[in-house]
């Protein structure tokens, strides 16, 4: 098997075990409480990490087999092995606008493979790799930054970390290249710098994708780093490595633009989540009967019973009166009764507020209450 075949293998495994790597993250982000970026005491994060690494030591074997250029794109078929893979594992759909996206960079990666050319070794002088290191280093603290700045937008916060991300994972695959390339059994001062860089990227990249997932799901934030991880790769490739295609500028206009397709079909991924399945809202809890009733309530008014008439009230004292003997249950003075409606509304037993109510129109007497006046009725006048 030739050497470029050999990295077009690894590639494609170094994708599979950074999408396996991606679900289990997303997954442990979503369910960590807080902002937690280093959930050290979940299991699944520790087998998340354990992928990422797998991932890793087949990409750097990948890159010490193949150029920057085509490596580093083919690793945007991280996203696209992603799909079926959290279909299958975790039950989550994606829409046909993602399997269209999928296609678009499948597509277009495949013709960007068909127009890799062969190319001779190259490295980085040291002052250049300093001068990479700092420049992107810059560059992602800016965008930690950025992220800090816009906690209250979680989508913009998820994209601008993992751009930073992306940046991070990039520049380490530069310096993992130049390692590759340089690597001899006696370790240089060179090779240290380059391996300590490359930690350090690695270690950033982990941590702000970890924070990506957590506001973005996963298919935002990981499309996000798929395009700019290769774009930033193969930018440093072609300008600092030598690299070229096949069929000169014709080849390099058709590589553009199959990173287009490429590009085009992981933004497409961009516009949904990735969860066919959304989460079930938080019920309200369930006001009570005697709950304050909002603005949009309506109240219902309940008829009050009325006696029919005022003999009925006195009939029920003097029977009462007869019961004791004539000696009466309770306190000879009484309150007077209070005006009630006819129609009322029923009050609630916690003191709820209660709606206005109108002035009454009659005036109805309590059961062993003193008798007031009904307006309409007709007074019989007594002789003694």
């Amino acid at each position: 098997m030739s050497a470029l075949a050999s990295s077009v293998l690894l590639s494609f495994l170094s994708a599979v075990a950074y999408a396996a790597g991606a679900i289990v993250q997303e997954r442990i982000a979503v369910s960590s409480p807080g902002g937690a970026y280093l959930p050290l005491r979940r299991p699944g994060w520790w087998a998340a990490l354990v992928l990422n690494g797998l991932g890793s030591a087949l990409h750097v074997v990948a890159l010490a087999c193949g150029p920057l250029s085509l490596v580093q794109p083919l690793g945007a078929l991280t996203i696209v092995f992603a799909l079926p893979m959290a279909a299958v594992f975790v039950g989550r759909r994606a829409d046909t606008a993602a399997w269209r996206g999928a296609l678009m960079a499948t597509a277009g990666l495949a013709g960007l493979l068909s127009l890799v050319g062969s190319s001779d070794r190259h490295s980085l002088d040291p002052a250049l790799r300093l001068a990479v290191a700092l420049a992107a280093g810059g560059v992602i603290v800016a965008l930690m930054c950025a992220g800090l700045a816009a906690r209250r937008h979680p989508a913009v916060r998820s994209v601008v970390l993992a751009t930073g991300a992306g940046t991070a994972f990039g520049m380490a695959s530069v310096f993992t290249k130049t390692v590759a390339v340089d690597w001899t059994r006696d370790i240089a001062l060179d090779e240290l710098f380059s391996l300590t860089v490359v930690a350090l990227f690695a270690v950033a990249g982990v941590l702000l994708s970890q924070a990506s997932y957590r506001d973005g799901g996963l298919a935002a934030p990981l499309a996000t780093q798929t395009v700019v991880n290769p774009v930033l790769a193969a930018a440093v490739g072609l300008a600092l490595f030598g690299e070229t295609f096949r069929y000169g500028d014709t080849g390099t206009v058709l590589a553009l633009g199959c990173g287009a397709v490429a590009a085009g079909g992981l933004v497409m991924l961009t516009t949904q989540r990735g969860d066919g399945t959304r989460t079930p809202a938080v019920a309200e809890p369930a006001r009570g009967a005697c709950a304050a009733p909002s603005a949009g309530d309506a109240f219902v008014p309940v008829p009050h019973p009325r006696p029919a008439a005022w003999s009925e009230v006195d009939g029920a004292d003097r029977r009462e009166h007869a019961a004791t003997g004539g000696v009466p249950a309770g306190p000879v003075h009484r309150e007077p009764p209070a005006p009630v409606p006819h129609s009322v509304v029923e009050p609630c037993q916690d003191g709820g507020p209660q709606p206005d109510q109108e002035p009454p129109t009659s005036y109805d007497p309590r059961p062993r209450g003193v008798c007031a006046p009904v307006p309409g009725r007709r007074r019989a006048r007594v002789r003694s």
